[in-house]
């Protein structure tokens, strides 16, 4: 009889990946449009433990690098680990090194206090979760403020960079934005103390110089993975998942261990002037939690803001991975595509459900990122082999409210990115670009699919199974 069972399931996808490899033509299957080309560079998680020594969240793994050449008709590959601080003091002790996400090193007494005299905090370097370009090269960050760079074309690290100001902050938003206008990047830096605040920060084009666009006091930070920005605001959401400074400052337990849900708070939402950093309102609505915005954009002088959002908090715990990795997992909670209005004059923030999809690791057409626009794409859960997220990819046309969806045997796509056919007129014309874990083969394949239809144009094989990452970009 036939043995139709799949060679791995799921838990492939958090399985570490020791090889780094080169391949200048990876097996292709369809045929790639021929105005395509350009390089798709990936970051994520590719190693789970170091030594004895086990890492506990999704989150915490070691950064890898993914890179596919698209040119000619034809795809190249390389992974490279990212050599960063944490990276190297693993290789070397053949420990875990640094406090990551969810996970403390084992370090004794002795060991602690001599981090805390030295001034090193031991907060993770460990940058793996986002991508983003910074003058002949690119940075690979996460939610320290340590971003490390590194060559788009052979991945080699660079270093950490550090920022050429005084400002002071202990964590800062994964997720950037950058505004062509003003030729600037912004991001969202929390500086912890007696007084907490969330600071709203500009990076000028090819400097390194963090300018304080405004500040913001808070007793409790939020756990913040990321923000808005429309064309004149930038609007942080800040969620009731919340920590108190000094617990965190002098914690004892993992970074996301200290944070506690506190419903009773609500959900704020702060409206920041890009320029002149005046607050231009803050609103509020019920409980939810988020990791990712979808995006934002004014409506005359109503901000509408769309965001993957969950009832609470618990997803943060189910992305342990003794339980992704249990032979029963627990089911992931799932996300629903919802649209906040901030409307000048009211307090409450009003709150339409777009879609029950979830659209995680949700993308837009670049050039639609702040503005009005028509489609957003991400990943969806449907309850495969005991995990219920991830396995499949979601088109959302925003107006219309319908939804389109690809799946495939044995298949779990990661973050899809847009990219336009040029001279198109058209939001959606152009291509999906996602990583997939094929489950049925033991190995990994970048996805072509036709935006307007989610129908495949093409895969690339690459040579292993790909950890699930996280993020990336093309260019």
């Amino acid at each position: 009889m036939l043995d139709i069972r799949p060679k791995a399931d799921y838990r492939l996808g958090f399985t570490t990946l020791d090889r780094e490899t080169e391949v200048a033509a990876l097996p292709l299957q369809g045929t790639l449009p021929s105005w395509l080309a350009g390089t798709l560079l990936r970051n994520g998680p590719g190693r789970f433990e170091v030594g004895p020594d086990r890492y506990r969240h999704w989150f915490d793994g070691l950064a890898m690098l993914h890179r596919f050449g698209i040119a000619d008709g034809s795809v190249s590959y390389a992974n490279r680990f990212l050599r960063s601080p944490a990276y190297l003091e693993a290789e070397r002790t053949g420990r875990i090194a640094c406090s990551e996400f969810d996970t403390d090193p084992k370090r004794s007494l002795v060991e602690r206090l001599g981090h805390k005299l030295s001034g090193r905090s031991g907060a993770s370097d460990n940058a793996n979760v986002t991508i983003a370009p910074f003058r002949d090269g690119y940075l690979a960050m996460t939610e320290t403020p340590a971003p490390v760079a590194f060559d788009g074309t052979t991945l080699e690290t660079r270093g950490v960079l550090a920022y050429d100001d005084d400002l002071a902050g202990q964590i800062t938003t994964a997720h950037t934005h950058y505004d062509r206008e003003r030729r600037a990047t912004f991001n969202v830096l929390i500086q912890l103390g007696r007084t907490s605040r969330y600071q709203v920060v500009r990076i000028a084009d090819g400097t390194l110089r963090r300018e304080l666009v405004a500040s913001i006091p808070v007793d409790k930070p939020a756990y913040l993975h990321a923000f808005s920005t429309t064309a004149r605001y930038v609007v942080i959401v800040e969620y009731p998942l919340v920590v108190a400074p000094l617990e965190l400052m002098f914690r004892r337990k993992p970074f996301i261990e200290n944070y506690r849900w506190e419903p009773g708070r609500g959900t704020r939402f702060h409206v920041v002037a890009k320029d002149g950093g005046a607050l231009a309102g803050t609103y509020e609505a019920d409980a939810f939690f988020a990791f990712h915005h979808i995006n934002a954009y004014e409506d005359g002088d109503t901000i509408v803001l769309d965001i993957s959002a969950y009832a609470d908090a618990t997803i943060v715990s189910d992305f342990k991975l003794d339980n992704l990795l249990a032979s029963e997992p627990k089911p992931i909670a799932r996300a629903e595509f919802r649209r906040y209005r901030l409307q000048p004059g009211k307090r409450a923030a009003d709150v339409e459900r777009i879609a029950v999809e979830a659209t995680e690791l949700p993308s837009v057409a670049r050039e639609r990122t702040g503005k009005p626009y028509g489609y957003a794409y991400g990943v969806d859960a449907a309850g495969r082999d005991g995990w219920s997220a991830f396995d499949a990819l979601v088109k959302i046309d925003v107006r219309g409210r319908s939804v389109a969806t690809w799946r495939a045997p044995g298949a779990y796509p990661g973050e899809p990115l847009f990219v336009g056919r040029p001279g198109a007129t058209d939001e959606d014309d152009g291509v999906l670009l996602s990583v997939v874990l094929d489950t049925n083969e033991a190995a990994s394949y970048l996805l072509v699919l036709d935006a307007r239809t989610l129908e495949e144009r093409a895969r690339a094989i690459a040579p292993h199974a790909i950890p699930f990452g996280f993020h990336g970009l093309f260019r």
